[in-house]
């Protein structure tokens, strides 16, 4: 009988370290955290040295009872939480409960769940790390004070069910003032001039950019501009200025930390970063491979750091050298710099099994996970591969007195673009450069064929809004939140209806404009971008052991409960904008208007509190229901999916979970919807009892 017992947090976890562990361990899980505090109230005592007042959570109460009764048989307990701040945190939480001595050899880490870093962990069991707890405590405490003290006061000033955080206020600072950028942002003409040329004798074309004249780089400001630059080569020829011939090594990216890996699985897959986060967890945790059971397949994915050990980069040069030769590893193994105050307390995320190919394991994994599988291995071995090589060629080009320039590059090596495209999901936003992938053999002095000048009129474009991507990449760079929390903060602020997506971007509501506005005007130093950072660096010395917890609490709450009570006095009561409708409230006779509660948007009379009068808020679609003929409205699910619906439910049963679309089906005349057929995008009647419905194809 098992007389060890190891309590991670996942089911999924348990079952993969359990192929690792004889029979002398049992294995446990907690499912996350089983203590926090109060949801009810501060939980923080501010007037003795801010001590929390921790709770076991409702929903784990059972599950805490069964983990007291199931740790009482074992001579030896092992917490085997995640290798981070909250996994130490759920580990101390779980040994105050379970009455386990901190000072005992009883806390286990591991960066990768495979038999080698599992029986390392065992053997190198360590006390519970306080200076990891007290960081996360400082964390937790510091943004239950903000929450609870300021929430409250939004209730007042603006409505009630609104919430205010640490860092989701420093988020959404961001997109509020990137929308205030888009809004006063005043479009400035340019043109863009470019010649078509082509060797004489030879078919095919390259183009060539405007450049300036020959005093100098000049700007088409407008058609005039144009129009005299045209006139100054009309009739001219077009020679071979100069020719600059260079070979260039385009190097490796790093392999994933969590930030990078959330952006790219964003531009490459498409994919929101809890979604990301949510599929990375499983691959980590572990999924049953055929014939080999339930392996971990990837490191631990939250990381800031890229290093890489020696034994898997050893590992991935005999699989490179095995798939494409010896001339695609470098000399030396590829090491990458960290970023800024990097922890380097985990490896840059990777697989853990290199023989473990994306596409030999495909049809074990789901296809979300199998395309974040791939982007992870293909990213990790193009790290290890030798530098791509390219032949540039840059060619000045004159005519009269106007210069022209153009770039030609071909790649003469592939090294680690055999494995990794680097450009994919991204754009080329930048009008000033012109890559042709094919450059004739050109001399100096010698004439060109104009084939045709290519003139555009253009306009500057405002700064992009954030998509997830990008806000992730600027709170990294802005030193805000730490890997744990880029996910959640985007989360929160979604959830709130601070902000909301528009197709892959993210823009602020009415209401998160409000909310950022008070947070600016009376609590500039919570939203103050270096103050938010100065704090996350004070985190981590809090972790390293050079700065203690209450210092930071007490500093932080001395200004902070003096700018609260300030903001109580001063700020005035918010007046929610409201949208009138043309519906008449049966009481009064006034129009009603759209307003936003705790549960979401609701009709009320304009007259409150004369008329207290209020609806249900329906979104029609502008349709018939194929079925009963009554309205076909929008409906949303508890998570917040959109679906259409008939008003009559329960009596019309009429659903969809595709979405309308302009037009009319050629077949019955219903209105059409856009949707999925076996993963291919159709558009479909939107009456069941019609089987009309098209692919739709991408325009070439």
């Amino acid at each position: 009988m098992a007389d060890k017992l190891v309590i991670v947090e996942s089911p999924a976890k348990a079952k993969t370290i359990n192929k690792f562990l004889g029979k002398d361990y049992k294995i446990t899980a907690s499912f996350g955290h089983v203590r926090d505090l109060p949801k009810k109230y501060l939980g923080v005592d501010v007037e003795n040295g801010f001590k929390p007042k921790y709770e076991i959570m409702p929903d784990k109460k059972d599950l805490v009872s069964k983990l007291k009764k199931e740790a009482a048989g074992y001579k030896k307990i092992y917490l085997a939480t995640d290798p981070d701040r909250e996994g130490e945190a759920i580990s101390w939480h779980l040994a105050h409960i379970l009455k386990i001595n901190n000072s005992e050899n009883c806390r286990i880490t591991f960066n990768e769940i495979t038999e080698k870093a599992v029986q390392s962990a065992i053997e190198g069991s360590r006390p519970i790390d306080m200076n990891m707890v007290n960081s996360q405590q400082t964390r937790r405490i510091l943004d239950r004070i903000v929450g609870y003290k300021i929430s409250p006061l939004l209730w007042k000033k603006v409505r009630t069910g609104l919430s205010a955080g640490r860092v989701q206020s420093v988020a959404l600072r961001l997109i509020c003032e990137r929308e205030r950028e888009i809004g006063d942002f005043k479009p400035q003409e340019y043109w863009n001039l470019n010649l078509l040329l082509a060797k004489k004798g030879d078919s095919e074309t390259f183009r060539a950019k405007y450049f300036g004249d020959s005093n100098g780089k000049k700007k088409l400001s407008n058609e005039a501009d144009v129009k005299e630059v045209l006139g100054d080569f009309e009739g001219k020829p077009v020679f071979v200025k100069s020719i600059k011939k260079s070979k260039k090594k385009k190097y490796p990216l790093p392999p994933f930390i969590t930030s990078t890996l959330q952006q790219e699985a964003s531009n490459k897959l498409g994919y929101p970063t809890k979604k990301t986060m949510r599929i990375a967890q499983q691959l980590y945790e572990g999924i049953d491979i055929k014939d080999r059971g339930s392996v971990g397949l990837i490191t631990y994915m939250r990381t800031d750091s890229t290093r890489i050990s020696v034994d898997i980069q050893n590992e991935a040069r005999d699989l490179i050298e095995k798939l494409f030769g010896s001339e695609y590893t470098p000399a030396a193994h590829n090491t990458y710099k960290n970023k800024g105050k990097s922890q380097d307390a985990h490896e840059a995320v990777r697989p853990t099994v290199i023989d473990l190919l994306p596409h030999n394991i495909k049809d074990s994994l789901t296809n979300d996970q199998y395309k974040l599988y791939k982007l992870i291995f293909d990213r990790f071995i193009a790290s290890q591969m030798a530098p791509a090589v390219l032949d540039n060629v840059n060619v000045e080009l004159e005519s009269g007195s106007q210069i022209f320039k153009s770039l030609g590059s071909v790649v003469t090596f592939k090294g680690f673009m055999a494995v990794y495209d680097v450009s994919a999901g991204k754009t080329n936003g930048n009008d000033e450069v012109i890559i042709n992938a094919h450059m004739p053999e050109l001399a100096k002095n010698e004439e060109v064929d104009l084939k045709e000048i290519l003139k555009e009129q253009k306009f500057t474009q405002p700064p992009a809004r954030y998509t997830e991507a990008s806000l992730v990449k600027m709170l990294e760079e802005k030193g805000i939140g730490r890997p744990s929390t880029y996910s959640p903060t985007i989360s929160t602020i979604l959830s709130r209806e601070y902000i909301e997506r528009e197709k892959k971007t993210l823009l602020p509501t009415e209401l998160g404009k409000i909310v950022n506005g008070i947070m600016e005007k009376s609590f500039d130093h919570i939203v103050d971008y270096n103050f938010t950072a100065d704090l996350e660096n004070k985190l981590d010395d809090v972790e390293q052991g050079n700065l203690d917890m209450l210092s930071i609490l007490t500093d932080f709450y001395s200004e902070f409960s003096g700018i609260l009570d300030t903001a109580y006095q001063t700020l005035e009561k918010v007046k929610m904008p409201v949208e009138e409708t043309d519906i008449i409230c049966e009481k009064c006779g006034r129009n009603m208007v759209i307003k936003t509660g705790r549960y979401g948007k609701f009709l009320a009379c304009p007259g409150f509190p004369e008329c207290k009068n209020t609806k249900q808020y329906l979104e029609e679609t502008g349709n018939d229901c194929p079925k009963c003929g009554g309205k076909v409205i929008f409906k949303t699910t508890k998570k917040k999916k959109k679906f259409i619906g008939c008003e009559n439910y329960p009596e019309c049963d009429f659903s969809s979970w595709n979405l309308p679309i302009e037009g009319n089906c050629p077949k019955c005349e219903t209105f059409l919807t856009k949707g999925r057929i076996e993963y291919k995008p159709h558009i479909i009647c939107g009456n069941p009892d019609c089987d009309y419905k098209e692919l739709i194809t991408k325009k070439k």
